[in-house]
Parts: C-alpha cells; structure tokens; sequence
C-alpha cells in the first residue's frame, strides 16, 4: 500500500512559482510511475504532468507545458511539480497519484494511490 503526501500549495500572484512535493511511504516508489493531475471547482479532474519510473518519461498537458516540470527523487520517496508562470486558471486542488507499476501513463483510471490533494490559488 502506497501513501502519498503532498505539500507545498498555497496563494500566490499571477505570474508566480510554486513547487509541490509529494512524499510516498512505500517500499515501492523507484518502481512506481507517479502522477499530477488537478481540480477545478465545478470542473472534471485532469492530468497535469507525469513521469515514469526512472524519470526518462515525462508527459505534460498542453496547458502547462514550457510552464510545469515534473521530476522525481527516488532516494527521497519524493515527486516534485514545480509550477513557473502561474495563471489564475491554474487555480485547483492538486493531487498526486502512483501506479503499481513502473510505465507512465496519463489517463487518472491508470493510478492505484492518491494522496489527499494540495490546494493552489493563483489570484490575479
């Protein structure tokens, strides 16, 4: 079983940076693809970044990308979304999320853990 702890998020301008961290407890983590995904209130949740086991493999949305980097550290148990460039529409609670298995993926059906979610407020 996989906890993922995320931290980090917060109120900051337009146009600010913010990085959030997510801490995972399991034994598993260097074999875990690892996600980001956010929602919106009223809105559905979506993928925001993702990286595969090793980090090789990155994904990112159109609407952040050249603005979000996802990275990992897996001596650290540690997934990071460092957030540059911040719009007020990327306002949302900010999840992440681990498979069982090292591939990364996109779809948030593909994930088996969640952490509890971040919040991230961009005001204008």
């Amino acid at each position: 079983q996989e906890q993922l702890v995320e931290s980090g998020g917060g109120l900051v301008q337009a146009g600010g940076s913010l990085r959030l961290s997510c801490a995972a407890s399991g034994r598993t983590f260097s074999s875990n693809a690892m996600g980001w995904f956010r929602q919106a209130p009223g809105k559905e949740r979506e993928s925001v970044a993702a990286i595969n086991w090793s980090g090789r493999w990155t994904y990112y949305a159109d609407s952040v990308k050249g603005r979000f980097t996802i990275s990992r550290d897996n001596a650290k148990n540690t997934v990071y979304l460092e957030m540059n460039s911040l719009k007020p529409e990327d306002t949302a609670v900010y999840y992440c999320a681990a498979r069982r298995i090292g591939i990364g993926a996109v779809g948030d059906y593909e994930y088996d853990f969640w952490g509890q979610g971040t919040q991230v407020t961009v005001s204008s």
